[in-house]
């Protein structure tokens, strides 16, 4: 009964559906837009930022009238259009409360802020929102009252600038947030791993077994040249869990205690990077500037009742496809 609609959800959620041109769209019928309230009956949202979101609502939900809402506004950058634009979504069946699909899962949705990438409805929702803004969005697919909720996430760092040590790399930023880095002309590198937030994030800090989601550029210490990056027009984010081996030990130890919203530069010597690997870079000292976007615990769903259920911390919810200090990428 629901296979049409989560595999709606799911080509929305994984960035691919686009919603202006599908006959019938989720979000197809919001009728006046985002101006237009949702359903008369109430739908009280609560949660913390990166956690799933709790909904609470009369079961069987009738949607008298689709439209959108603001839960809350946002404090930070507003979205741009033609700009890249990160969500996290979250969606229920308002028959019973069971989960349709859900980012926390694995990683938010990145798109490009505009009708063709996202839909016309959700588009002129998220027009005028600001980073940290949460909105919710009801609509009824088949007879099915969807209930969805939508977080605006940071596509780049942004903070209180914080003055770098003496003798690390420093770093240029273009408008767009891009970093340039320049190593040291002089000098051996330093022995052991160094960590330095550029930018200092107000959001929560990242744990040990959450999935991180970031921008990255990576230069070698002895050349300064760069090996990967995240910053090329087209590129999406990537996401790892922090702290099970996914990322190289200088990653997965720095990052630990950093700031969601944050940029952190960290210098990792071999012993943490790919040294005793057959790697190019096994020799090399490494230098990271990583923009953290969101940082939360992945999720699975509870068999006997649909909701959503909290994932163990040793839990491996599966390799991202490409991770920073991943030497597949190596360029």
């Amino acid at each position: 009964m629901l296979r049409r609609l989560t595999l709606l959800l799911a080509l929305l959620l994984g960035g691919s559906l686009v919603l202006g041109g599908c006959g019938s769209s989720l979000l197809g019928g919001l009728g006046d837009g985002p101006s237009s309230q949702p359903s008369v009956a109430p739908v009280q949202v609560s949660g913390a930022v990166g956690e799933p979101p709790a909904l609470h609502y009369e079961q069987p939900y009738d949607v008298v009238r689709p439209g959108a809402r603001t839960v809350w506004p946002g404090s930070g950058d507003a979205v741009v259009d033609d700009e890249p634009v990160l969500l996290n979504m979250y969606a229920e069946n308002g028959r019973d409360g069971t989960v349709i699909s859900s980012t926390y899962i694995d990683a938010p949705a990145w798109y490009t802020m505009s009708p063709e990438s996202l839909g016309s409805n959700l588009y002129d929702t998220l027009r005028g929102q600001k980073v940290g803004a949460r909105m919710l969005l009801v609509e009824e697919d088949d007879g099915v009252p969807v209930i969805l909720v939508v977080d605006v996430l940071p596509t780049r760092a942004s903070g209180v600038e914080v003055p770098v040590a003496d003798g690390l790399p420093t770093v240029a930023r273009a408008d767009d947030g891009t970093p340039t880095v320049r190593v040291p002309a002089k000098g051996a590198p330093p022995e052991d791993l160094q960590v330095q937030p550029l930018l200092r994030g107000t959001g929560p800090q990242v744990q040990v077994g959450q999935v991180v989601t970031m921008r990255f550029t990576a230069v070698r210490w002895s050349d300064g040249k760069q090996f990967d990056t995240t910053w090329t027009p087209g590129t999406r984010p990537q996401s790892a869990t922090i702290g099970i081996g996914q990322l190289v030990d200088g990653l997965d130890q720095g990052l630990v205690e950093q700031t969601v919203g944050s940029q952190v530069l960290l210098v990792v010597p071999p012993s943490l990077g790919y040294g005793g690997t057959s790697s190019d870079l096994a020799g090399e000292t490494l230098v990271y500037v990583v923009d953290i976007l969101d940082a939360h615990f992945q999720v699975t769903e509870d068999e006997s009742t649909g909701k959503s259920a909290g994932k163990s911390q040793g839990d491996d919810g599966g390799e991202p496809e490409q991770q920073p200090g991943d030497d597949s990428k190596e360029g």
